[in-house]
């Protein structure tokens, strides 16, 4: 057996497993391995601790330990709600979610105006998109092409039963989307982090980054609503907060781009 099937029996057979265990159960096995995985302090905890002092440069560094344990949990805590929500039913998806400024998002919807919504990698937008998906309202996303493609085409079955309708990276993406937002609907893009290599870079938390031109560069092709949306865990679930619709400050079409994603940047790193 090859190692790409070896790894998608391994995750398939994760996957039930997690489904079958209680659920306090399940979350603390992944409190346990997100604590693990801290205390090996190996090369990727290393980098979230990196990023997080940077974040916050003011923590001790006893601090930033811990702040980067939460986040691991964090993490990890994303991964078990995947394995699990499928057996989630729709009140329990709506039950668990409370937005801020919604309207934001619902009244473009009525009007039949396309809306990109852009994300941050924060909290669980699978949620997110799976209860508005609940409300009435299709989600249009757009999936990083990964290996083995047998677990890359169960995330899309996932997501597409909550609601969600994915394009992977490997198709020509940008027309389909195009139509989508030409039908007044809704396109969500996680947009902190550039697969194309010819993102815009921005300034961000006292850095240099690059981000994806593709939210800017739809917005304003198709004339639709540009908001940024950040999702939180709480206790019960997951808090969404939008923004306002950017506007661009430029003139030229290259500096309207480059202008809406430093201002989406600039809300991202406020979230944070």
């Amino acid at each position: 057996m090859k190692a790409e099937d070896l790894t998608a029996v391994a995750y398939f057979a994760g996957w039930r497993i997690v489904r079958w265990l209680p659920e306090k159960r399940a979350y603390r096995f992944f409190e346990f391995v997100a604590d693990r995985v801290s205390a090996k302090n190996g090369k990727s905890f290393q980098r979230l601790e990196s990023n997080l002092k940077r974040v916050s440069p003011e923590l001790s560094d006893a601090e930033l330990k811990t702040l980067a344990k939460v986040g691991m949990r964090s993490y990890l805590r994303y991964w078990c709600d995947t394995f699990r929500s499928p057996d989630w039913d729709t009140k329990r998806i709506q039950s668990t979610v409370t937005v801020n400024d919604a309207e934001l998002l619902l009244e473009p919807v009525r009007n039949k105006r396309g809306v990109i919504v852009a994300l941050p990698h924060a909290g669980n937008w699978d949620h997110a998109g799976a209860y508005f998906s609940a409300t009435g309202i299709p989600i249009i996303s757009v999936a990083e092409q990964l290996k083995p493609e047998r677990v890359f085409k169960a995330f899309l079955r996932y997501r597409e039963r909550i609601g969600i309708r994915i394009y992977g990276t490997s198709e020509n993406v940008i027309p389909i989307l195009n139509k989508h937002l030409a039908n007044g609907e809704v396109v969500a893009l996680v947009a902190d982090r550039d697969l194309s290599k010819s993102g815009i870079e921005v300034n961000f938390f006292d850095g240099i980054a690059k981000m994806p031109s593709g939210p800017a560069l739809l917005a304003l092709r198709n004339d639709s609503y540009l908001v940024i949306a950040h999702v939180t865990y709480t206790d019960q679930g997951i808090h969404i907060k939008f923004s306002e619709p950017l506007l661009p400050n430029s003139n030229s079409e290259k500096s309207k781009i480059e202008d809406l994603t430093q201002q989406s940047a600039d809300i991202f790193a406020a979230g944070i």
